[in-house]
């Protein structure tokens, strides 16, 4: 989810707040905060990409930052995924169109990252997130997250499925959908990789879950259209594999339009993932540094939460009382036991193979 103001060229000229913010590496780089939100604030706007303003409260968490400081967001092309961010970071370098920060599943970002698209930067609270949940070299940082989870319509399905086996049983037929396609969507992805760990897959070998969906497409369930909340409401894409706490909130916004969905986050192929947020490498405008210490503030943080998303510094604000626990008490029930996360490496080799192997999940 791409944020960017103005293009490459500072309203300041050479030498100004955004020939700064080129090279700033974090707050102290301008001075301290009230500097970087002052040079914010003569910006006045910024230009967002793919923030859907449904997806984890993002709607309340851009009119929050507009009315905080003055900066307006416009936001483009909300439904695009996770490598359409990374395809615009990379092909308007130079044009006043450029992303300026992108909200990316976590293996868009090692690749972005790889491709150095990425400008480092460390915002106050960097030093919170557990060494695992961020790039060493602060190009990337996790920010929210969530488990892959089953969404249906009760209202068209007699039987709701709750586990990916459940999925290939005939009743299905035409009505399993993801949210895009895998080699491009962040949660579509996360399908594939929890549909590998239920059957008999790993974090080493996503195989598996490329098998499962070439059989659920061969039986006839798999359903090629994107899901989106428009397809569901109108009963398009009856079941819908998507991070929980989207969902959860699709249940809450679908209430009072008369569709029951209901949210299962299943006990065999649990997998769990967050999303990351980084500034693209040549974004020299303060507000996408700003952009980052609110989002990484307790206000924009606690922001997720009312998303049904579990925010990457959770652990640390219940620590410092900083958590709203009223609202953390109404997240999606999750498994127990410890999750755990793939590597780097793993994710790496993992989008590999859905890149190469996903053609033929389909073909057939």
């Amino acid at each position: 989810m791409g944020l960017g103001a103005c293009g490459l060229t500072s309203a300041d000229g050479a030498g100004g707040s955004g020939s700064k913010a080129a090279t700033a590496t974090s707050a102290k780089d301008f001075g301290g905060m009230d500097a970087l939100v002052a040079a914010a604030k003569k910006e006045g706007k910024s230009n967002a990409i793919a923030l859907p303003r449904d997806w984890a409260n993002y709607g309340q968490i851009i009119e929050t930052f507009e009315k905080k400081y003055g900066i307006k967001v416009e936001v483009e092309n909300p439904d695009a995924s996770s490598q359409d961010e990374i395809n615009a970071a990379a092909s308007r370098k130079g044009q006043d169109r450029s992303p300026d920060v992108i909200d990316v599943g976590r293996a868009f970002a090692i690749s972005a990252a790889g491709q150095n698209l990425l400008a480092p930067y460390r915002f106050s609270a960097f030093d919170q997130i557990p060494k695992a949940q961020k790039d060493a070299q602060a190009r990337w940082y996790n920010d929210f997250g969530g488990y892959v989870s089953i969404g249906c319509d009760a209202t068209r399905v007699k039987k709701c499925p709750k586990t990916f086996a459940d999925l290939l049983d005939p009743q299905y037929k035409g009505k399993v959908a993801l949210t895009g396609n895998p080699t491009k969507s962040g949660s579509a992805f996360g399908a594939v990789y929890a549909a590998a760990l239920a059957n008999h897959g790993s974090f080493d070998d996503i195989g598996p879950g490329l098998d499962f969906f070439t059989r659920l497409n061969k039986a006839g369930n798999f359903n090629p259209v994107e899901s989106t909340p428009a397809t569901i409401q109108k009963g398009e894409t009856p079941i819908s594999i998507d991070w929980d706490y989207l969902n959860a909130g699709y249940a809450d916004k679908f209430r009072a339009k008369g569709v029951d969905w209901k949210v299962r986050v299943p006990t065999v192929g649990v997998y769990a993932e967050y999303y990351s947020q980084a500034i693209v490498k040549w974004a020299p405008h303060p507000a996408a540094r700003l952009w980052q210490e609110f989002l990484y503030s307790p206000e924009g943080q606690n922001l997720w939460l009312k998303g049904h998303a579990r925010p990457v510094l959770m652990p640390a604000m219940q620590k410092a009382g900083t958590l709203d626990t009223t609202i953390a008490a109404k997240l999606p029930q999750a498994p127990g036991g410890t999750t755990a996360f793939p590597t780097e490496n793993q994710l790496s080799t993992a989008k590999q193979a859905v890149v190469q192997g996903w053609g033929r999940v389909v073909s057939g």
